[in-house]
């Protein structure tokens, strides 16, 4: 019996991992989706459509879990109305800023909303912020600095600005995470979200549109559906495994970025911008994996 179960535990453990790093694949092909169409349309139409044709997979994935209505019924609006719009507001920056930076680049600085989750959580969860998680904000923090580069006039500035307003947006969103009730479901959630963010974006169009063509409409397509199983599965992935040792697998979308953004768009990494990713990287990896509560003994 036991070595049934340790069998079984380990090929849970094996399933998590892949579906950890198929929403990561998905979520690279969504950017490398996003910067194709960000650099001819409003950051707010593209994720607008990202919205919209993400409702009905959301739709249909949610009706298989029975009983749809007691489980609208019974999640917490106000916090998921909270998170949906740090979250909208996270994608339509990120979008925003793709257009000014090398696809990994930008990738990484969003990436740094770790960095913002270590430095709000004692303010907006009450917890106390220890010293190695400050030390390692401070590493991710010049790990930033020089994928940013800060130099030049204010127009270098504009695309990084707004990539760090994403990953602050990115912050909030994982920590109202944490406020949700346990209970909340994550098809539910999703649907939600896909529902919330089509109606405030559809209400953007009236300030910032341009008619897509059809080929761009069906890019604009394909990177919904892929956001959309991407953010089911790393939801699914979540609730099976901590996220402190689901960490390291994230960032593999970083090296998805560097690939696409290298074979699409012949961009290249830099020594500097490089070691930046590193270090924030690292930061990111060591206050999870130090989080990460220790385990039992067996029994």
């Amino acid at each position: 019996m036991r070595v049934n179960y340790l069998i079984s535990d380990r090929a849970t453990q094996y399933q998590t991992i892949a579906l950890i790093l198929i929403s990561m694949f998905c979520f690279a092909v969504v950017d490398a989706l996003g910067k194709a169409v960000a650099l001819n349309y409003p950051a707010n139409e593209v994720t607008f459509f990202r919205m919209l044709f993400g409702v009905v997979p959301a739709f249909l994935v949610s009706l298989r879990g029975g009983a749809m209505t007691a489980r609208i019924r019974n999640i917490d609006i106000r916090g998921q109305t909270t998170r949906a719009l740090t979250l909208l507001g996270a994608s339509a920056l990120f979008f925003a800023g793709l257009p000014y930076l090398p696809l990994s680049e930008a990738v990484a600085i969003v990436y740094s909303e770790a960095i913002f989750v270590i430095v709000l959580a004692p303010f907006l969860l009450g917890e106390r912020l220890i010293a190695r998680n400050a030390v390692a904000a401070c590493v991710g923090f010049i790990g930033v600095l020089l994928v940013v580069r800060p130099e030049g006039g204010l127009s270098n500035l504009v695309g990084p600005c707004l990539l760090l307003l994403s990953a602050l947006c990115g912050a909030l969103s994982m920590i109202q995470i944490r406020k949700l009730k346990t209970s909340d479901d994550s098809s539910i959630t999703v649907l939600f979200f896909t529902f919330f963010g089509t109606a405030i974006t559809g209400l953007s169009l009236l300030f910032a549109w341009r008619t897509p063509s059809l080929k761009d409409l069906s890019i604009m397509a394909l990177l919904a559906m892929f956001a959309t199983a991407g953010q089911l599965l790393f939801t699914v992935a979540v609730r099976r495994e901590s996220a402190a040792r689901l960490a390291p697998y994230t960032y593999t979308s970083i090296i998805w970025a560097t690939l696409f953004g290298f074979f699409v768009w012949g961009e290249t990494l830099d020594l500097v911008p490089a070691l930046g990713i590193i270090a924030i990287v690292g930061s990111s990896i060591a206050v999870a994996v130090r989080e990460e509560p220790p385990e039992g003994p067996a029994v």
